[in-house]
C-alpha cells in the first residue's frame, strides 16, 4: 500500500523490520552501464551516515550524495550525474527513511 505521505514516483516497500522505498526517476540514471529508471534505498542506520558523513570530510552535499550512494548500490559518480529533479526524488525518500 503507498504510504500518503510519499509521491507518487515513491513506492515504500516493507518487508519484515526492513524498510525500503523504490523511487521512480524522471529523466534515470547510468549506472553499472545500464540506464536505470528506477532506484531503491534502504533505510539508512547510523554507521551509514557517519561512514557518509565521514568520507565526505565536512561537505555537506558530498555527505548526501555518498549516503545516497550507499543505501542505493551505487558509486556515488552515478548519483552525482542524476539531474536535479531525479536527485531531488531521491532526497525525498531520503528524507522519509531519515524520519
Amino acid at each position: 500500500m503507498q504510504n500518503p505521505a510519499l509521491p507518487d514516483y515513491c513506492k515504500h516497500n516493507v518487508d519484515g523490520d526492513e524498510e525500503t522505498i523504490t523511487v521512480t526517476l524522471a529523466k534515470g540514471i547510468m549506472a553499472g552501464g545500464e540506464k536505470r529508471t528506477e532506484i531503491t534505498l534502504r533505510e539508512p542506520t547510523v554507521g551509514d551516515n557517519m561512514a557518509a558523513r565521514q568520507s565526505a570530510k565536512g561537505d555537506n552535499a558530498g555527505h548526501e550524495v555518498n549516503l545516497l550512494a550507499n543505501l542505493a548500490g551505487l558509486s556515488p559518480e552515478e548519483i552525482r550525474s542524476a539531474k536535479m529533479r531525479d536527485y531531488t526524488r531521491l532526497q525525498e525518500a531520503l528524507d522519509f527513511l531519515n524520519g
